[in-house]
């Protein structure tokens, strides 16, 4: 391990109560090693972890962990406070397109996707489509975003193992409880089997899933947002046409309909195919770095502590997804998936996302008419 030495000029209480700046110098990582100026009212530092910092007086040195940790705690909070309030005024576009960057197009899918890992309140997710589309992609880079998530398979769990792992007489939290109050990602599943479902069903539903061992019966919370993907009935959709894909579509009502939202995913088209392979070749996009990724999961954690659970809303803004709603439920035959109260309460919260996302208590028309723009090109077909 490597340090940089360096210097403290006055004691640390003397640092935190005076007012003007002190140049400050710790022993420091290496790769962390920066300057950091500390002042009575504000705080700059380009990195974090205060690893050990050692005072010399009267020829002894002395070691005031306590107070490292202190000003370490108030560095942090502070500089992470002032970048968030920055990095919130395009938070959306920024979170979104750290989502599968790999993957060109798909902009509404990965807001929403972003949309849901903020929000508060479940969101949830189903994206169904042809092999090789990019959803797994869309949904592994998801469950790396979120503060708290769990990452499944569809052909490799089982309602035991779904709601609990067991391990001889030991019951263990499985995928749906440790995803709680987070993000749940289910790869394939359509893969899964029908009799495995109730677990999905009482999380989805009710935020909690239960299990019953040798006479006992446990009881494990389960508030999770689920994002899961699935390809169609026969692999491939084989047909543009609404009716065509409905029959495709390899979930039964009662599972669909418990998904806010559900995203239909075609191959793309010539077109499409040479502007993605572009994309590729010109590698346009930067790759989203381990710094990254925890930056953002540490901007949502903030937003999810400092924020209501749901936003405000103004009259004018409730009639506003009132009318939408009214003009989606009167062309509800040009969609795959039906306008359900279960719908309308995920445009809501949508709506209430976008508000959170930029740092804001209230809903604005903006975030409506964003998540407006959102939902019409979900109930579109992907390609």
């Amino acid at each position: 391990m490597f340090f940089k030495k360096i210097k403290l000029d006055e004691s640390i209480e003397k640092v935190l109560e005076k007012r003007e700046q002190k140049l400050v110098k710790k022993l420091l990582k290496k790769e962390i090693a920066s300057l950091i100026r500390v002042t009575y009212n504000t705080t700059i530092i380009e990195s974090f972890s205060i690893f050990q910092l050692k005072l010399k007086q009267n020829e002894q040195t002395q070691v005031y962990q306590n107070k490292i940790n202190e000003i370490n705690a108030k560095l942090r909070q502070s500089v992470f406070e002032e970048k968030f309030k920055s990095f919130s005024e395009s938070a959306l576009s920024k979170i979104s397109s750290a989502i599968a960057p790999q993957i060109s197009g798909y902009d509404a899918i990965k807001k929403a996707v972003a949309l849901q890992l903020v929000s508060k309140q479940p969101i949830h997710l189903l994206l169904i489509g042809d092999p090789g589309t990019g959803k797994t992609d869309i949904a592994r880079s998801a469950s790396e975003l979120a503060p708290i998530s769990a990452y499944g398979l569809g052909s490799g769990t089982s309602s035991a193992g779904l709601v609990v792992t067991v391990k001889g007489n030991e019951v263990i939290p499985g995928l749906l409880p440790m995803a709680n109050d987070g993000l749940c990602v289910i790869d394939e599943l359509n893969l899964m089997r029908k009799e495995d479902y109730a677990g999905l069903y009482n999380a989805m539903e009710k935020g909690f899933v239960t299990y019953d061992k040798g006479g006992k019966h446990f009881k494990f919370d389960a508030r999770v947002k689920i994002l899961a993907t699935a390809n169609p009935t026969h692999d491939e959709f084989k047909s543009a046409s609404i009716e065509a894909i409905k029959k495709q579509i390899p979930f039964e009502p009662a599972l669909l309909s418990r998904f806010h939202f559900v995203f239909i995913i075609k191959k793309p088209s010539i077109k499409r195919f040479m502007e993605i392979t572009e994309h590729v070749i010109e590698k346009k996009t930067k790759a989203i770095t381990a710094a990254d990724k925890f930056f953002i999961k540490e901007y949502i954690r903030w937003i999810q502590k400092n924020l209501p659970q749901e936003p405000h809303f103004t009259e004018a803004n409730k009639r506003r997804i009132v009318d939408f709603v009214k003009h989606l439920k009167l062309n509800e035959k040009q969609f795959v998936t039906k306008i359900t109260p279960r719908f309308v309460v995920g445009l809501v919260r949508l709506c209430g996302a976008s508000a959170l996302i930029e740092n804001r208590k209230e809903v604005t028309k903006d975030d409506v008419e964003r998540v407006k723009n959102l939902v019409n090109e979900c109930l579109k077909i992907q390609t």
